[in-house]
């Protein structure tokens, strides 16, 4: 059975109406809570910032709170409240709601609270739609700080099936809540599996790469490698910008160390001639290291090792620097040199027999790769399952909640 037929039993011939929050309930906005008024134990708090950062869609307990005192001061969220952060540095996160299904809480100011008698979670699920985040945009005002005011959310409209009886209404948004439900509880399930598996990946890593006292020698990666050099200009004649590689100009250009967004574009010239690590030498990202397949350019903030085959493998040395504190000047912004790299040691196993050695690095690295393909692979294992399953509620959420508006309603 298609959705749309499955939707158009569910509605049973009932018409949906988009109304106006203003006529589905009422704004009140939050007062006087600071984060510096919390307590360990007391009347439930729930300050604004704590929806982006601490909050999913709903919840019934809260983080933190006040004494009894200053609770009776402040306005307080109740049992199905739809909670709003009014302010944000960006619009996409403006205006995040949180259904609210517990007892009293106070609430902060830069956050309202939406009082109506329509199914909480069906609310904040129009909220994360598209029909709701269009019309959002008209709304917002401010530069650095970006706000909604409670009068222009009045204005938003929202689908209320068969508003004229409220019980039949409330079962349709239920039934509607879920379904979204069930796809928010398998990606919640899938993620809190990645997060195991993480887990158990970064424990097989400490274990595979923390060798006993004898097995091990620690060289210097200026013994290892047999190069490292800093990225230069742009090749004034080369460079091309964010084009894609053609026959003509086929070699990469990279201007720092996180991933292809680090593409400068391509050349017809190259300088490293085969896989290397390149580690990030300046701002955030210092000390990000990742590898470099086949030949490129290193360009600005980058600094490219290139590792001595005979003695180490490029995936090891990727791997091992993972476990190597990477630190970059004082002062100013942080930035590594070479001759700084240079110095940075790392373990090389049975260093005396190379063969040995390689043998046991490709050993380790067949491990960790399986592990690292599981949890971190866009293409393949979990982050692959979760993003199918967010897209797949994406597509429903806009779907359940994309009713036909009359021609007066499009006008409004």
């Amino acid at each position: 059975m298609s959705t749309m037929s499955y939707m158009e039993k569910l509605l049973d011939g009932v018409e949906v109406e988009w109304k106006a929050l203003g006529e589905v309930g009422e704004f009140t906005r939050g007062n006087g809570l600071q984060k510096k008024d919390f307590v360990e134990t007391g009347f439930p708090a729930i300050h604004y910032g704590q929806i982006y950062t601490k909050y999913g869609m709903s919840a019934k307990k809260t983080f933190t709170f006040v004494s009894e005192v200053l609770a009776k001061k402040l306005r307080k969220a109740r049992k199905n409240d739809l909670l709003l952060a009014t302010t944000s540095e960006n619009d996409e996160d403006l205006v995040k709601p949180l259904a609210w299904l517990g007892e009293e809480a106070v609430i902060s100011g830069d956050m309202m609270l939406f009082r109506h008698i329509q199914n909480v979670k069906y609310l904040a699920y129009f909220f994360k739609t598209n029909a709701f985040q269009e019309q959002k945009r008209k709304y917002i005002s401010g530069a650095k700080v970006r706000r909604v005011s409670s009068g222009d959310l009045a204005k938003i409209i929202v689908p209320i099936p068969c508003p004229a009886y409220p019980k039949k209404s409330l079962e349709i948004q239920a039934e509607i809540v879920r379904i979204l439900d069930t796809f928010t509880e398998l990606t919640a399930e899938l993620t809190a599996e990645l997060t195991a598996r993480k887990k158990q990946y970064n424990y097989y890593r400490d274990q595979l790469l923390s060798f006993e006292e004898g097995e091990v020698e620690w060289k210097t990666l200026g013994e290892v490698c047999s190069s490292i050099s800093a990225g230069g200009d742009v090749p004034q004649k080369s460079a091309k910008g964010q084009m894609h590689p053609t026959n003509e100009f086929p070699y990469p250009i990279f201007a720092n160390a996180v991933g292809d967004k680090g593409l400068y574009g391509y050349s017809e010239e190259y300088k490293i001639e085969s896989d290397a690590v390149t580690i990030s030498a300046r701002g955030a990202k210092i000390g990000y290291h990742t590898i470099r397949e086949g030949k490129f350019t290193p360009i600005i903030r980058l600094i490219t090792l290139v590792p001595n085959k005979e003695l180490v493998t490029t995936r090891f040395l990727n791997y091992i620097l993972n476990m190597t504190p990477i630190n970059g000047s004082d002062g100013g912004i942080p930035q590594l040199t070479v001759p700084t790299v240079k110095k940075i040691t790392v373990p090389i196993p049975y260093a005396n027999n190379p063969v040995k050695s390689l043998a046991e690095q490709a050993r380790i690295v067949a491990i960790l790769d399986k592990f690292d393909a599981l949890t971190n692979s866009i293409t393949e294992g979990l982050p692959r399952e979760i993003a199918l399953r967010q897209q797949q509620y994406e597509y429903y959420l806009d779907l359940l909640l994309s009713f036909p508006k009359t021609d007066a309603e499009v006008a409004a």
